[in-house]
């Protein structure tokens, strides 16, 4: 497949240089946020005149179709590419051929990935609240249901004070909502649209930015362009989340299998959810 850039050296890249370069393997994911942005900037290029509105429509309905044939499985990506926007780009021009190169007027590959990043992961955060939420569901309803259960509170594994088990379960309830918080946050600030400042300095036509961002569902534009492209605080924002997320929950599952040891003998799980030993019959095992 031609490169984006063909024309610029005569030289053909090494193997080893296109396989350094290539994303593809795991930006392929986000293929539906890459061909949503790239609906919104064709609706912007149109609705700002700078590509007539019927290219603007073509350009939309041939991205249309190709979500769908991606979804379908009848289009599948091909791993040659570097990218997941230039297979985008390069299956378009294809189908809809000299209309097709118009989707990269005012953008670069810059703030296209940006952009794609942060619709990529806002959608995770999304998926995780609901699934959070619905195991803060699941603890209160619990907790509410055994809030005379009394139980030994340890410290240091050593039996220490009466308390009860509903109690306890709120412990977790407690934890989940400063994580549902705290993703809700880092939400917050990954939500302003890098699109329109190119490569690291925006663009001379008259883009609408604020049009794009509102269709893509942010809540406003990174303002300064250099910023814009080359932030990714938010990504190390969700990963600091997440650590202290996946703490509580490893957390609530060691307990589980505390809980449920002939030591303690407090809970016994489902046998769809244990497993046992190859050598031991007797064992019945939790694992997380």
């Amino acid at each position: 497949m031609a490169k984006m850039w063909a024309g610029r050296t005569d030289g053909a890249t090494e193997q080893l240089a296109d396989d350094f370069n290539s994303s593809i393997g795991f930006d392929s994911r986000m293929y539906r946020e890459d061909i949503t942005g790239s609906m919104a900037h064709a609706m912007m290029l149109g609705a700002t005149g700078i590509i007539s509105k019927a290219e603007a429509d073509t350009l939309i309905q041939g991205l249309e179709q190709i979500l769908a044939d991606i979804q379908s499985g009848a289009l599948a990506v091909d791993m040659s590419c570097e990218d997941i926007h230039m297979f985008v780009e390069e299956v378009l021009t294809a189908r809809l051929g000299e209309v097709g190169k118009k989707l990269h007027t005012a953008r670069s590959r810059n703030d296209q990935v940006a952009l794609d990043l942060r619709m990529y992961l806002r959608s995770q955060i999304d998926g995780m609240i609901t699934a959070l939420k619905a195991f803060l569901g699941v603890l209160t309803e619990q907790a509410d249901a055994h809030k005379t259960a009394v139980m030994p509170g340890y410290t240091h594994l050593q039996r220490a004070q009466p308390i009860f088990f509903g109690h306890h379960l709120m412990a977790y309830a407690m934890m989940l909502l400063r994580d549902i918080d705290r993703l809700q946050d880092c939400r917050k600030r990954m939500n302003l649209s890098p699109i329109g400042c190119c490569a690291l300095a925006g663009t001379t036509y008259a883009t609408d930015r604020r049009l794009e961002a509102k269709a893509l569902g942010f809540d406003d534009i990174c303002l300064n362009s250099l910023d814009g492209v080359s932030d990714r605080d938010f990504v190390v924002e969700l990963l600091a989340d997440l650590s202290l997320l996946m703490m509580h929950l490893s957390r609530f599952a060691e307990e589980i299998i505390l809980w449920s040891s002939w030591e303690f003998k407090f809970i016994e799980l489902s046998d769809a959810y244990t497993t046992g030993s190859s050598i031991m019959p007797q064992k019945k095992e939790s694992r997380h």
